[in-house]
């Protein structure tokens, strides 16, 4: 490895972690941290060293990025439609570009540079969400500003505008994050998932395992959300969630499940794995991520994930 790969390898994992900010997709950050080492590669002779080599990087990710996201912001079901429980089965919608989990273990790399910053206010869903409301310039100024902590020059000089272009894109950008984000998120509290909160799960996973749907819904708040992405209907509300639930826990209906406690987007989180009826080992299903209010369940993101091996978890769980 040359001195110059090896200098640009020391950012790929905060370049990783700007990518998703920015775009709201696991996959796709990935592609674009290829993307901007490519092009960082192939400019290599012309890095002069009047910015950083971190701020230089910085500026390739980001207008790759910013290319890049002129494609439709990134979704959750209940931006698309009202709060329902359909009579039948609705198939999934691989066609909609979903907002996507994003693995804590990649977060908790201690060497890395910017370990310090990856706040969990600042990679949560309800975050993520919120800032694709934004557009794309906005966007990157306030994650410049607001969460990496640059200065106005330094992110103008990044973005090619002037200090009072980015003083104004942060201005217009502030109250549409403000309006975005749930009541309860207005003022961040920069803390790792909880002790509570992983006691709530337990109690949930308890719940579940005891086929006690009455003792979930008790875990929740009277309005609390569902969403299962890709699936584009949602519910709201201890009464639905109770409905979906029982459907859930009669092992005739799909299989058995088992739980794994972890965090994803430092959110509190469940692994989920199914043994269906032909199954002799149970099989990864999805991920549940939860927003946690007042000690009680406020939101439930369920992602269908098949493969947890870039959240290192096991591949399958024994039935015995």
């Amino acid at each position: 490895m040359t001195a110059f790969e090896a200098g640009i390898e020391q950012y790929r994992h905060e370049l990783r972690v700007h990518c998703y900010r920015l775009l709201g997709s696991y996959d796709e950050a990935e592609d674009m941290v290829q993307e901007t080492y490519l092009r960082a590669w192939r400019g290599r002779d012309t890095f002069e060293g009047r910015s950083s080599l971190r701020a230089w990087l910085y500026r390739i990710a980001t207008n790759v990025c910013i290319d890049d996201v002129r494609r439709p912001r990134r979704v959750l079901p209940y931006q698309l439609e009202p709060a329902s429980f359909p009579a039948t089965a609705l198939p999934a919608r691989d066609d909609l570009p979903w907002l996507q989990p994003y693995p804590d273990v990649l977060l908790d790399r201690a060497e890395e540079p910017d370990a310090q910053l990856v706040r969990r206010e600042t990679i949560e869903l309800a975050f993520l969400v919120a800032i694709q409301h934004l557009r794309p310039r906005q966007r990157a100024v306030l994650i410049f500003r607001d969460v990496l902590g640059w200065s106005a020059k330094d992110t103008a000089a990044v973005l090619d505008l002037t200090v009072a272009a980015v003083n104004s894109a942060l201005q217009r950008a502030r109250p549409v994050l403000r309006e975005q984000l749930p009541p309860h998120r207005l003022e961040w509290c920069a803390t790792p998932s909880t002790a509570e909160e992983q006691a709530l799960l337990r109690k949930y996973v308890d719940a579940w395992e005891a086929g006690d749907p009455d003792a979930l819904t008790a875990l929740m708040h009277e309005d609390v959300r569902i969403t299962m992405p890709p699936y584009p209907f949602w519910f709201e509300g201890r009464a639905v969630a109770r409905q979906t639930i029982v459907a859930n826990l009669d092992p005739a209906y799909r299989g058995q499940w088992r739980y794994l406690l972890t965090t994803v987007n430092r959110q509190p989180a469940l692994a989920a794995y199914l043994r269906g009826p032909a199954d002799t080992v149970f099989r990864p299903f999805g991920l549940d991520v939860f927003r946690i209010e007042g000690e009680l369940i406020a939101e439930l993101t369920a992602f269908q994930l098949t493969d947890f091996s870039s959240h290192h978890l096991p591949p399958y769980l024994a039935s015995a």
